[in-house]
This record gives C-alpha cells, structure tokens and sequence, in this order.
C-alpha cells in the first residue's frame, strides 16, 4: 500500500511513485463559466499519467436545495467505484483552475472519512513547469469495490448560520475577494449583491498561495489568518461563493494542523438568494 508523505505533495515525488501500487491520480478541475474552459476536453488533450477524471463539476446532491451540495456518500462511493479508486488506495489530487479546485475535492473527501488523501502542490501548472510528463486521452479503470464514506460532520447548513449569528459560537471567515466581500455592487461570479454574513471575516483564498500555486509555509499561513482577525484556537466556519475556494482556506488550515473547522455549504450563493437572511456590506464596525 502506498503511503502518501504528507497532505501535500510536490510534483517531483508524484513523477517518482507514478504507477505505484494503490495510488490513485485524480483531476478534480472545474471551471467557473466566465473561464470558457472544458475540462474534460482540457484532461482528454493532457494529463498527469495514469490520471483519471473525477469530474467534480458534478459531484454534488442534486437533490437538496443547496446550490453546488455537498455529494453523499453514496455518490462518492459511487465515483469512486467507477475510476477504479478501492477503499484502500492513496489519493493524490491536482487541478488546473484557478479556482484550486482541488481543495474542494480534498474537503469533500476527508469530511467524509477518507484518509490517506494528498493535493499536488501547484496542481498541473506546477508539473508542467517543472517539464514533468503528460499524456492524452482517457483513462479507462476496471471498477473497483465501494469505499466507505460517512456523512459529514464538518459542513454546516444556513439554519446553522443564522443560529450561529446568536451565538457568535463560530468565526466566520469568507475567502472570496475584498471587493465581493466588502462591495456594493453585483457579485460578478455568482450575481446578486455583493456583501457577506454579518461580523463575517475576510480572507482571499489567493492569499494563502504563493504567486506559482503552490501553498505558503506553516509560518506564513498562520500569519495569514491571524492578519485577517482569525483567532486560530476558537471554532471556524469558512464560506465563499458557492463552497469551492472556502476548501482552500479548509485545507490551509490543515496544514497547520487545524482539524476541527467547518464549510458553510451553501455560501453566499445561498445566503445571499434568500431575502429573509440579513446581510452585511462596507467595513465592519
């Protein structure tokens, strides 16, 4: 069984263990609208060797109300099964977005009880920067057994929200951009009125990459959430527009060894579509 190093792994170590036995390459990118990119065409004309498509764009329970929900675990068990993925291999993750999707996957993963899973510091840019190998078309899999996946314990609703605005139990740190957060005008990625949760912090989800993708240092991240009003020993609920980039933080956190912080589902997305939900716009008191 192969071991994954960390929760991140360089692009240099994965061309090292490509091929081992029980590892599972994943491409999780997604791209927002506005991009115009096809990433099943995108994977078909490139990938990582031995890669296989998880499709993330539609991993999510159509059947809640949720915009983007989170999958059940039968949908993961079911998609998993389907790339030839077994319950007990490594998972390493990559993407190509700019959205870093791969931390979605990641999220999704390990909230629902999957371990030995890793992201591929810098995702596929990284790789091909680093003059790694690729190729194309599609990768067939033999099905594999189902993996066990539990509901998540880390994914928090909007009546939890609205709760929590009472309680104040939960910091509540978005990490879509300033002017989307603090802004008056309409949301250019999701529509509607910028604005945010009432109290809710900001942290850009760019601002715990470093400028080539890759995530920054242990020390810069805590530097990171403590600048942004994070106080990193209380209870955390991350949000954005729709619960992608919201996992960015979530995994940054990880990596500091922050285990316990939640996803707001439905994000903005959801609170920000509801009139009876109260919303928040300019600087924080």
């Amino acid at each position: 069984m192969t071991q994954l190093p960390s929760a991140l792994v360089p692009a240099q170590w994965l061309a090292e263990h490509l091929g081992s036995p029980s590892l599972a390459v994943l491409d999780a990118s997604y791209h927002l609208p506005a991009a115009a990119r096809d990433a099943a065409a995108e994977f078909a004309g490139g990938h990582i060797p031995d890669a296989r498509f998880l499709a993330l764009a539609s991993l999510f329970d159509a059947a809640s109300a949720v915009p983007y929900a989170f999958p059940t675990p039968e949908q993961l068990a079911e998609r998993l099964a389907s790339l030839g993925v077994g319950p007990d291999d490594a998972i390493v993750i990559y993407d190509d977005s700019a959205i870093r999707t791969s931390a979605r996957a990641w999220f999704v993963l390990a909230a629902s009880g999957r371990s030995n899973v890793a992201i591929l510091d810098g995702g596929l840019a990284k790789w091909r920067a680093e003059g790694l190998p690729l190729e194309a078309g599609a990768n067939a899999a033999e099905p594999a057994a189902p993996s066990p996946f539990t509901a998540p314990n880390r994914v928090r609703t909007k009546a939890d929200m609205l709760a929590n605005l009472d309680t104040r139990a939960s910091q509540v740190l978005d990490a879509r951009s300033a002017d989307r957060v603090y802004g008056s005008g309409i949301d250019p990625v999701h529509g509607g009125q910028n604005g945010r949760i009432p109290g809710a912090l900001n942290l850009p989800f760019t601002e715990v990459l470093n400028p080539d993708g890759t995530y920054k240092s242990p020390v810069e991240l805590r530097a990171a959430f403590e600048a942004a009003g994070v106080d990193l020993a209380q209870p955390l609920t991350a949000t954005c527009g729709s619960g992608v980039t919201a996992s960015v933080l979530l995994f940054a956190l990880h990596l500091i060894g922050i285990e316990t912080a939640a996803l707001y589902d439905g994000s903005w997305s959801e609170w920000s579509a509801d009139p009876a939900t109260p919303k928040q716009q300019g600087p924080n008191p």
